[in-house]
């Protein structure tokens, strides 16, 4: 299976990339936020994928992290939503909106996605929703995994230099991670814990792993 593909972005359609990878050209299917992010054409890329085989088909859909990639995994598991409905899910909400709108119960954040229904935003935060902690809690290690970023450094009339890696901002996910995880260490419900960390960060976008617990604990504080 292709898992990651580097190469230089030949050019960017309305719902794909075509990417030169040592001279053969993948055309990789994105959302409209992976695409966004992507360098111009003649700039080297990265990208994590998922292969989808049918009888009839091969396509290669392309996430800028393997966190976003295991949520689309993850999506296309809920009946009714293919890879098209769930990259329009990822490419509305992001990988750690995608988590908040589950974990909190916010159906009406997925239903903002394009082509998505009340009916059909519904049944995946409930289908997903005892599931999201999971995937929740590899947002550190996975965030890690995509960080970093390749340096296009290119010679006038010679080859392309190697891609240098370059240390990328703390990501939210894994803020949101290792809140998760002291919190289930303190033994609170996977379930439970996640609405917290995910309503926290909500309320506080970029926040570090120690804010997030702080507000975290204060939500699941009974009140009097």
């Amino acid at each position: 299976m292709i898992g990651k593909l580097t190469g230089r972005v030949d050019y960017k359609a309305a719902d794909h990339v075509l990417l030169d990878v040592g001279g053969v050209g993948y055309t990789v299917h994105c959302s409209d936020r992976t695409l966004a992010a992507l360098p111009g054409a003649g700039q080297m890329a990265a990208l994590y994928t998922e292969l989808l085989v049918r009888e009839d088909l091969l396509q290669l859909f392309g996430f800028l992290s393997p966190y976003e990639r295991e949520w689309h995994r993850l999506l296309i598991t809920v009946q009714g939503v293919g890879s098209k409905a769930s990259m329009a899910i990822l490419g509305t909400l992001g990988p750690d909106g995608v988590a908040r709108a589950i974990a909190i119960g916010d159906w009406g954040a997925v239903k903002a996605a394009p082509g998505i229904g009340p009916k059909l935003a519904q049944r995946v935060v409930n289908e997903l929703k005892e599931k999201a902690p999971g995937i929740m809690a590899l947002g550190g290690t996975m965030g890690q995994a995509a960080g970093t970023q390749i340096d296009p450094l290119i010679e006038e009339d010679g080859p392309v230099k190697a891609p240098m890696p370059q240390a990328a901002p703390p990501s939210s996910g894994a803020a949101q991670a290792d809140a998760l995880s002291a919190l289930t260490n303190l033994g609170y419900a996977p379930s439970e814990a996640a609405r917290a960390v995910a309503e926290a960060a909500g309320n506080a976008p970029g926040a570090e792993a120690p804010a997030l617990i702080r507000a975290a604990l204060r939500l699941l504080a009974p009140k009097e």
